[in-house]
């Protein structure tokens, strides 16, 4: 076994990684950029070395600053994790000419199953079915139209170098095949260096189903059972699951034995993941979509399943040690769900945050495993990946390990950057998901019937009484004057109502009144449409107790919040109260700016402008592109008109809600000398 291992990764999976490492006494060494100069995996290795500033291409991407801190500290393997260099065949090759054990597969395994238009050749000559669609590499636009128009619409459009879902296209209109072809060969030429481009046929309600394999070097192929991803946004995985409700033993046996013969076709080694496509009204009539050759995001619920470490057995199988047992020995016992925490916002359609991580709580224990980067005063930006952490639960049974998700979900706290965690939360009380009905478009049906717009009636009462709690005196403050305290109280009646006045961007202020009770708590009154209706808050329940709790129509909530009252947590949401004047407050989740204004939906990089100033635009026409945490966002016109300002161009790096455009309105006189003279 390896002394020394240098984790050529950041976030979660590195401090992932380190931990396995720490249980087998093996040295750790963490890289970091200087935008993760206090990272937690950083304090979580034995040793850390500087690779780079900030952006990806000039730390984590560059084989030789990895290579050459590997030398520094006389690591004799590298641990890729996942995303950055774990496929590059390149890096793999760098590390074997440097003397170095690259923890993963060979390098022709990974150019192979990297170049998808080969992987699918090789998969078939080997009898493992593949879905349908292009031939040959290298194919130009024309000829991928020809391919989707021979298939039929709807297809699909992959990039060749990649996977992740970044740079694919689903096309149902061949109308639009030279604009998303476009757009699918730039993102991947951002996220891949590669816009090589392949032609699928789609399969309607499909769903996504992998095999775990584990190969030795000396010959030893097998499989780990299952796992479920069809729970997909935009080609992302949200929840994965082990095992699979859909397959039954047969048709389990049969994708497993697919799996093993496409491992063997490429000469692998290690831990890698299959992917097939399954169509959900026959599960016997599964293809091959593509083989990841590396650790994937949701190992942990196959570890929880099968009981084994896979980043041990990575470690063990890159050492040479043969594996121990055989496929006879795998059981999958009892059932495991997996969701990914990301920084983004459902409500803002699901753009990317960011923030500081003010607050943390993160479950663990009784069958909950949280896999987390994150520390209280870490800094979440744009660029690197948005997932934070991952949430898995295990239990008997589906329902079991669903059920305690669900409630972990709920008990999640990072306050100060926005997450999708009370929307997986409620994804996973969707019936179709309890019952098990999946496919890889119920996400984009369902989502937003999941996504709560509006600002909850609690929400607007925990505000309240935090801003009340600023009013009152310090505990152990001494002596206080009484009528100094904006309680309510007064002679011989009923304590008065203080009356805070509540805005969000967006909504109708809200008044909120609040008095104290002879027990030492709070009444809250809440004004609005029909009758206002009286509840309790307590703040906190306990002296040692970190929640805030607020009691509304007879339901309890509970909330998060800093020492100084100024943010609260509800169902993964951040909030913060902020003051205006003496009796008026903000609770607000980000600027707005104008209806005439385009405004960066994240922070990131503008890539593409198609317009000057002075241009007459349409309604719905697209003006710009912004790219952040390796996604595209097209900025299009609010509405017909002209534009008036532009403030960006090609690589400009913006921030939230900046303003990048203006477009003035057809009919404003701004824009017609004629109005104007009138």
């Amino acid at each position: 076994m390896f002394d020394t291992v240098l984790v050529a990764n950041r976030g979660e999976i590195a401090v992932r990684v380190i931990r396995t490492l720490r249980a087998m006494g093996v040295r750790s060494v963490a890289v970091f950029s200087d935008a993760d100069a206090d990272a937690r995996h950083v304090r979580e290795a034995d040793t850390a070395v500087r690779i780079g500033p900030p952006p990806a291409a000039d730390s984590y991407l560059s084989a030789d600053r990895l290579l050459e801190a590997a030398a520094r500290t006389g690591a004799q393997a590298v641990h890729p994790g996942y995303g950055f260099l774990a496929e590059n065949a390149g890096f793999a090759r760098a590390c074997a000419d440097a003397g170095l054990v690259f923890i993963g597969p060979p390098a022709e395994a990974i150019a192979l199953m990297g170049d998808k238009i080969r992987a699918k050749a090789t998969v078939r000559e080997a009898g493992v079915p593949v879905v349908p669609g292009s031939s040959g590499s290298g194919l130009t636009d024309d000829q991928l139209i020809a391919a989707a128009h021979e298939i039929g619409v709807p297809v699909l459009l992959k990039p060749s170098a990649g996977g992740g879902g970044k740079g694919m296209r689903l096309v149902r209109d061949a109308a639009l095949l030279p604009e998303e072809i476009a757009a699918a060969r730039r993102e991947a030429r951002a996220s891949f260096g590669d816009d090589t481009l392949l032609v699928e046929r789609w399969v309607d309600r499909p769903r996504h189903i992998e095999i775990q394999v584990l190969a030795d070097g000396h010959g030893n192929v097998i499989h780990l059972g299952e796992r479920e991803c069809s729970l997909q946004r935009r080609h992302q995985k949200i929840v994965e699951e082990a095992p699979s409700v859909l397959l039954d033993e047969a048709t389990r046996a049969s994708m497993g034995e697919a799996a093993v013969q496409a491992a063997r076709s490429c000469g692998y080694r290690g831990a890698g993941t299959v992917e097939f496509i399954v169509p959900g009204g026959d599960p016997s009539s599964y293809y091959f979509m593509e083989m990841n050759t590396r650790l994937q995001v949701e190992h942990p619920v196959t570890e929880l399943v099968t009981g084994l470490d896979l980043v041990e057995w990575q470690l063990r199988v890159a050492a040479g040690e043969p594996l121990p047992f055989g496929q006879e020995d795998v059981r999958l016992t009892g059932h495991a769900v997996e969701a990914r925490v990301c920084a983004e916002d459902p409500a803002r359609g699901f753009l990317p945050s960011g923030g500081t991580v003010l607050r943390l709580r993160e479950p663990q224990g009784d069958g909950v495993r949280t896999d987390s980067g994150l520390s209280e005063g870490a800094e979440v930006g744009s660029l690197y990946d948005p997932m934070l952490s991952k949430v898995i639960a295990y239990g008997p049974d589906r329902e079991s390990a669903l059920r305690k998700l669900r409630a972990a979900l709920a008990g999640t706290v990072t306050l100060g950057v926005q997450t999708n965690a009370g929307f997986l939360r409620r994804l996973l009380a969707h019936p179709a998901v309890v019952s098990g009905d999946l496919d890889t478009g119920l996400v984009e049906r369902e989502a937003a019937s999941l996504v709560t717009a509006d600002v909850p009636p609690d929400v607007y009462a925990a505000a309240a009484l935090l801003r009340q709690a600023a009013l009152d005196p310090a505990p152990g403050a001494g002596w206080v004057d009484p009528f100094s305290v904006a309680d309510g109280w007064r002679l011989g009646g009923e304590p008065a109502w203080t009356a805070h006045h509540l805005h969000v961007p967006g909504h109708d202020p809200v008044t909120v009144r609040v008095r104290g009770t002879a027990d030492g708590g709070r009444e809250v009154l809440l004004d609005g449409e029909g009758t206002p209706r009286r509840s309790s808050g307590i703040l906190p329940p306990r002296p040692d107790d970190p929640r805030f709790v607020c009691r509304l129509d007879g339901v309890t909530h509970a909330f998060a919040a800093l020492p100084d009252g100024t943010w609260l947590g509800r169902d993964g949401d951040a909030w913060q109260v902020r003051d205006h004047d003496p009796v008026a407050a903000s609770l607000t989740r980000g600027a707005h700016a104008g209806a005439d204004s385009l405004t960066a939906p994240m922070p990131g990089t503008v890539t593409v402008v198609k317009v000057a100033v002075g241009d007459e635009v349409a309604a719905g026409q697209s003006l710009l592109v912004v790219e952040a945490m390796k996604m595209e966002h097209v900025i299009c016109a609010p509405h017909a008109g002209t534009v008036a300002e532009l403030d960006v161009t090609p690589g400009t790096t913006v921030a939230m809600d900046q303003v990048l455009a203006v477009v003035a309105p057809a009919d404003d006189p701004a824009t017609d000398p004629a109005k104007e003279e009138k």
